[in-house]
């Protein structure tokens, strides 16, 4: 039975910006991982980055937006540590992807950024709360209302990202915590997640997110970014 596991987001043609089906695949990976014996699961992305967000095309898509939630959950839910080894860009779903993950080692071109205020939409109150309990209130107000980036030194800085390296950095730790005992790592994770528990935005965060995603705006930022130009926000 593998003691560690590695699962490779594997679209490196868009920068392994996720769509339904690179979603649906590494659900399956880690559940096949988890049935196959895993007791550490390693994240991480083929080519130059680890994960340029969702594949923007689809964004307003229910079914990318229902797959996307699950994946994220299933990262959080599998009772063994996941190490995200990140290199490279890690954006919008991307540092969601990685904040899913329960540890971090980056290598020095790794940058983590939330650019939803540049493309006029919104993130979900789990990303909010993920975001300031790993990063800190301030660094996250900066990343979601100025879209500013964390690069690596700094995510090291703040404890967002645990250890510098690359992906053998990476699979080297996970051989470590396989090595430990396994009840004990999903215990403490259980209570971890418990902690880290999202308590509901009520009706007027629910109200701010749907103006958003339905707005003028978020179609105006999408159009931008795929015609290559500055968005023209109106707030409607």
């Amino acid at each position: 039975m593998p003691e560690t596991a590695t699962i490779t987001i594997d679209r490196p043609d868009r920068r392994n910006a996720l769509d339904v089906a690179t979603c649906e695949r590494l659900v399956a990976g880690f559940e096949d991982a988890v049935a196959d014996g895993a007791r550490t699961i390693v994240l991480t992305g083929a080519g130059r980055h680890f994960c340029a967000g969702a594949d923007l095309a689809l964004v307003h898509g229910t079914a990318l937006g229902a797959v996307l939630r699950h994946l994220l959950d299933t990262v959080v839910d599998v009772p063994v540590p996941v190490i995200a080894a990140v290199h490279g860009a890690a954006l919008g779903a991307g540092t969601q992807l990685a904040m899913a993950c329960d540890l971090r080692v980056v290598d020095p071109t790794a940058r983590f950024a939330i650019p939803a205020a540049k493309l006029g939409l919104m993130v979900d109150p789990w990303t909010v709360q993920r975001l300031t309990l790993l990063a800190g209130h301030g660094p996250a107000r900066a990343m979601l209302l100025a879209a500013e980036e964390l690069d690596a030194d700094t995510a090291l800085r703040l404890g967002f990202a645990q250890r510098s390296g690359d992906l053998g950095d990476a699979e080297a730790w996970a051989h470590e915590l396989a090595g430990l005992a396994p009840l004990s790592a999903a215990g403490h994770k259980l209570l971890l997640n418990t902690l880290a528990a999202v308590q509901g935005p009520g009706a007027v965060g629910a109200e701010a997110y749907d103006r958003v995603w339905g707005s003028a705006d978020a179609r105006e930022g999408i159009a931008a970014f795929g015609e290559r130009r500055h968005p023209k926000f109106e707030g409607k």
